[in-house]
């Protein structure tokens, strides 16, 4: 199972729903656009992908009162099939198809994987409302496409670990996504996308394998470089005053400090 041969697949699905890819891109491309496609690889491969996935002591424990999750970026640390999964999301057929149907003038996949790369999340993990950094890591191109490709079997709604977009913002109701097994979800990223993962009641992992994709413009016009951004649920006000302090402290400081103070370790350092 190389890169190219799933590439093929992936290529296959999104060629044969094109007509609902675009349809569902054009319904919420004024919000948050986004669009979703089933059974993407043949059972059997999804499996394996899911099966691949390394114990969390292996991965890196992201826990604040922001997220409580587990990450990997150094793909060459586990089991092969994963780094090849990850990349043939970045086959230039892909980018190039999901460039035409969204009608972006550039996108660029990211070799590096900043922030990118595989996830899981166990009982009582969350992810609470945000939204993602503008920029790639160098701050040159404009973050436009989030992918997520989820891959545990018998993943259902009421279990949590599903993927929620607040296209009104966070004060008002959000869509859940279901991290249904070998689903693939793309949403756009921009200043108003706010998403989060609720929180996982179920006693089991929810797997997810993620790409960025980037533009030499951004997804809405006029939009200005921030930082991660992080909010409170609307029952979490105490929360919500402190993520909305710490974001405002942030952005301070990458104003004053271009690329930060701490070097980001969440890349493929190959």
């Amino acid at each position: 199972m190389k890169r190219q041969n799933l590439a093929d697949h992936i290529l296959a699905r999104l060629e044969q729903e094109q007509d609902s890819i675009m349809e569902a891109y054009s319904k919420s491309k004024d919000s948050i656009g986004h669009f979703m496609i089933d059974n993407l690889f043949p059972e059997e491969i999804a499996k394996s992908i899911y099966k691949s996935f390394p114990k969390l002591k292996s991965m890196k424990k992201r826990k604040d009162l922001r997220e409580f999750k587990y990450v990997a970026a150094q793909m060459n640390q586990y089991d092969p099939i994963l780094e090849e999964t990850v990349y043939a999301f970045q086959d230039e057929r892909i980018v190039s198809f999901i460039q035409g149907v969204c009608g972006l003038d550039s996108l660029y996949p990211d070799e590096h994987l900043y922030a990118g790369g595989i996830s899981s999340m166990r009982q009582n993990n969350f992810l609470n409302p945000h939204i993602d950094n503008s920029h790639d890591k160098d701050r040159h191109k404009w973050r436009v496409f989030n992918l997520l490709y989820y891959v545990t079997p018998k993943w259902e709604m009421d279990f949590g670990g599903n993927l929620e977009i607040w296209p009104l913002g966070v004060k008002n109701e959000q869509t859940t996504i279901l991290s249904k097994f070998n689903r693939l979800v793309i949403m756009a990223t921009h200043d108003a996308s706010w998403h989060s993962v609720s929180p996982v009641t179920h006693d089991g992992v929810r797997c997810c394998v993620s790409n960025y994709y980037f533009s030499d413009s951004p997804s809405k016009p006029h939009e200005q470089f921030h930082v991660t951004s992080f909010r409170g649920r609307p029952n979490q006000i105490i929360r919500d005053l402190f993520l909305r302090f710490d974001a405002t402290l942030r952005m301070g400081v990458r104003m004053l400090f271009s690329k930060g103070i701490v070097k980001t370790d969440h890349l493929y350092k190959k």
